[in-house]
């Protein structure tokens, strides 16, 4: 496929790399392209290491966001939760003054000693916090258990949820019949979206939906309704034209029980929006966003190309 077709197909398509304030999964620069579209702006941002099936699912929201107006929106600004990297302890005072009123803090952790001290080291700035653990699946079974009776009887009832503390369902099953903490699955939902997504109901307490990794509004909403389970909307590290999107998909559910996780432009070096998509006394406005200035980011030639052959790839294999 020639340059210009994709052009048409991505208008004012742009590849951006981002620095990050911290490492955040193991990154240090955030890729993304935005290109706009009849309904407005849009971003396709899959990591860089995902293969063409699941950034098809990406590409999918991407244009589903371009292409066609919002989904029918029930709330005019979301609750957001502060997002912790895996950093010192002596980091996260800066880290979450730039998430300005929010009261949920969401931390990832891998061991228990570790951990508890960004747990600590949270209530000491925000004492009144609900902490939300992270793990990514990094746990087996056993360790699950015990490191997660062992926060239970340290810190107590401040864990609104951990997410995704193993991986396969039989393992968060038995975590789930032993855990003091309630269960929020993540991969097992966006990993796992040609399996039957209705056994989750019975292995967890709450469902993280995102909105690039689930396949835009409309695959988001079939998801959610065959899960059966409160959902959180959360990132996957966009910028405020993506965040904008996951703002989008919060509002379109009548039911706002918990904080979202879309505050983490907060851990880029800057925005592509003006003013940055940010929390601001624990909310974010829902509203359709514009990049303010691409010039500063703007990725090498050799990344554009890099970006355009996927791109072309994905398209190819549709």
């Amino acid at each position: 496929m020639a340059i210009q077709p994709l052009q048409e197909i991505f208008p004012e398509l742009t590849i951006l790399s981002i620095p990050l304030r911290n490492q955040f999964r193991g990154i240090n620069y955030r890729e993304v392209a935005l290109f706009k579209g009849p309904h407005g702006w849009s971003e396709f941002s899959p990591f860089l290491e995902y293969g063409i099936a699941e950034a098809s699912v990406w590409l999918d929201a991407a244009l589903e966001a371009a292409n066609n107006p919002w989904p029918e929106l029930h709330h005019k600004k979301i609750a957001i939760n502060a997002t912790l990297p895996a950093v010192a302890p002596k980091e996260v005072k800066a880290i979450l003054q730039s998430f300005a009123g929010c009261k949920n803090v969401k931390i990832k952790v891998d061991d228990f000693e570790n951990g508890s001290l960004l747990v600590e080291a949270t209530l000491e700035q925000i004492p009144d916090a609900k902490i939300r653990l992270d793990v990514n699946g990094r746990w087996d079974q056993s360790s699950a258990i015990s490191n997660l009776l062992e926060y239970h009887l340290r810190f107590g009832s401040i864990f609104e949820y951990v997410e995704q503390p193993c991986q396969s369902t039989s393992e968060l099953a038995a975590v789930k019949a032993e855990s003091p903490i309630p269960i929020a699955v993540d991969e097992s939902i966006r990993k796992s979206l040609s399996s039957d997504l209705s056994v989750l109901k019975d292995i967890a307490d709450v469902a993280i939906l995102k909105w690039q990794p689930l396949g835009g509004f409309t695959s988001a909403h079939k998801i959610a309704d065959k899960i059966g389970l409160p959902v959180v909307i959360s990132s996957a590290l966009e910028t405020g034209i993506g965040i904008s999107h996951g703002l989008a998909l919060a509002a379109s559910f009548k039911e706002a029980d918990f904080a979202c996780g879309l505050g983490t432009v907060a851990l880029f070096e800057s925005d592509i929006c003006d003013p940055a998509v940010t929390a601001e006394g624990g909310f974010i406005e829902v509203a359709r966003r514009e990049p303010a200035g691409l010039d500063k980011y703007q990725a090498s030639a050799e990344r554009v190309q890099w970006w355009n052959d996927r791109i072309v790839k994905i398209l190819e294999a549709k």
